[in-house]
């Protein structure tokens, strides 16, 4: 079975799972620039700056949907659907 599945095939969720990580990481970014000013004693970043931490739990979520996608995908090709 192992000979059948071609290394560089996607499975279903790899994509969602990716952008979910791509928007995490850039909600990461924006989360670590809106707290620096806390410690550097600087004006503190306007209020969207606190609105685009907020990308952490979205790509999270996006993420978290791709991993299920990916899991029933799995089972459905277990069954034999």
């Amino acid at each position: 079975m192992r000979d059948k599945t071609q290394t560089n095939s996607a499975a279903a969720g790899d994509r969602l799972i990716r952008a979910g990580a791509i928007v995490f990481f850039i909600g990461a970014v924006a989360t670590l620039v809106t707290v620096a000013p806390l410690f550097l004693g600087s004006k503190p970043f306007p209020t969207y700056m606190f609105g685009l931490s907020m990308l952490m739990a979205v790509g999270f979520i996006v993420a978290g949907a791709g991993l299920i996608q990916s899991i029933a995908a799995g089972r459905r090709q277990a069954r034999g659907d």
